[in-house]
Formats: structure tokens, C-alpha cells, sequence
């Protein structure tokens, strides 16, 4: 079935269900599906269709930039980067007096301040940044949970990996991954308490998600966010 909206098109399927309410499902490859209860009008269908429509755009939007992977950034102006789950721009400064290239975080805006406007020197700056902000992060998130723990990690350190966003050894030596700066505080949040557990649990085993759950019952939402989200959390 085809519904039009100010002049855009979109097609989607309807399946008639033993339901009482009218749901919308997209998969991982951009189909729309409308389950219904049996019986119910095309009309009420294509209204809750209306009723959806730019939530269903942004999801579809969402699947397409994902399938199409990581696009290769530009260092110039009007570029955007993931900071704590949203996007903001970047806005390169000259400045030749600096000591060092960094990156302000000011008016919705990554400044990033620079001696010369040199690719790799914009890319260095920002990557320091999340260094820093996710040290900042993670050891705020620490001290917020320490309370719920007998032990202390031994030593907290940021690491560049490309494989975890963060591990705990049996020396209780916590690290964790840069990028996590760019996901939303909640997430950030949620690998410090799964790392944090491990200081209890080491294996994942029953006791290990029992503990987690119990200091964060959504923490399936997190790991949804990073499932879906990291990808694009790139510099």
C-alpha cells in the first residue's frame, strides 16, 4: 500500500493481527509494516500512518545512513560530529600564538583551534578532546556509583580499542573506549556499572546481569543505543 504525504510517497505493508492496537514495525532493511487488528478501516490505518509520519522518516533515515556505513568526514566547517549522542558542527579557528590544538565546546558548536587549518591537526584536536571529556565522564560515573560497590578500581585509563568499549581485568584495572564521549551520559553511564559489575563478577554469567539489572533496569536500551549508534562514532 502507497500513502502520500505532501507530495512524498511511502509504501508499506499491512498485516491483519489478533491485536487491539494498531502497531508500526521497520526492519534492518527499511520495510514498513502496519499490524492491525482485524477489522480495522484502511482509513484508520493511513491516519495513524499521517500521525507517524516524520517519526517513520527518521527511523527509515536511520536504517539508510547505517546500511550505507560511515561516511568519510571533512574537516571544514559545517562538518558535524557525534558529542554525547547528538550532532554538532564544527568551526575551525586560526590562531598561531596557541600552545597546542583544542577543541571548545561553545554555542551548540565544536570549536576546534588550530595553529594552521590542517586536516590531520583538526582530527589530533578532536580526538584529544573525547579523550579528555570521556576521562572527565567516566570518572564522574564512577563516583556516582562507587556507593553500590565494597571495591574500588585500581586505576581508570582511555583507550583507543576497536573492539570494546570497556574492560575490567582481575586486578580491577578499569579502561575504557574514547568514543564512548560521543555517545549520550545514560550510555556512558551504562559501560562504567557493566565494568564496575565485572569488579564483582568477572565472567558474564547469571550473577553478573542480576547485578547490572538491578543497578540499571533499562540497560538493554544502552546496548541497543551502542548497537545500532557506533558505526557513526567516528572521527
Amino acid at each position: 500500500m502507497i500513502h502520500n504525504h505532501l507530495g512524498e510517497t511511502l509504501r508499506f505493508d499491512i498485516k491483519y493481527k489478533n491485536r487491539t492496537s494498531i502497531g508500526i514495525t521497520i526492519d534492518s532493511f527499511g520495510s514498513v509494516e502496519v499490524q492491525a487488528p482485524k477489522g480495522t478501516p484502511d482509513e484508520r490505518v493511513h491516519q495513524l500512518v499521517e500521525e507517524k509520519w516524520d517519526l517513520i522518516q527518521q527511523k527509515l533515515k536511520e536504517m539508510k545512513d547505517r546500511l550505507l556505513g560511515p561516511q568519510k568526514k571533512v574537516y571544514e566547517y559545517g562538518e558535524s560530529f557525534l558529542y554525547l549522542g547528538n550532532n554538532y558542527p564544527i568551526e575551525i579557528f586560526q590562531d598561531i600564538n596557541i600552545t597546542q590544538e583544542h577543541v571548545v565546546f561553545e554555542g551548540g558548536k565544536l570549536h576546534i583551534y588550530v595553529k594552521q587549518p590542517d586536516t590531520e591537526k583538526i582530527k589530533q584536536a578532536l580526538k584529544r578532546y573525547y579523550y579528555q571529556q570521556c576521562k572527565a565522564l567516566v570518572e564522574k560515573s564512577i563516583s556516582y556509583y562507587q556507593s553500590n560497590f565494597k571495591t574500588k578500581p585500581r586505576s581508570i585509563r582511555i583507550s583507543d580499542s576497536k573492539r570494546t568499549w570497556g574492560t575490567c581485568d582481575s586486578k580491577l584495572q578499569l579502561t575504557f573506549n574514547w568514543r564512548l564521549a560521543m555517545a549520550p551520559p545514560e550510555v556512558i553511564d551504562y559501560v562504567v556499572v557493566h565494568e564496575m559489575c565485572h569488579m564483582v563478577h568477572l565472567n558474564h554469567d547469571r550473577s553478573f546481569w542480576r547485578l547490572v539489572g538491578k543497578l540499571m533496569p533499562d540497560y538493554k536500551e544502552k546496548e541497543n543505543w551502542l548497537t545500532l549508534s557506533s558505526w557513526k562514532m567516528t572521527v
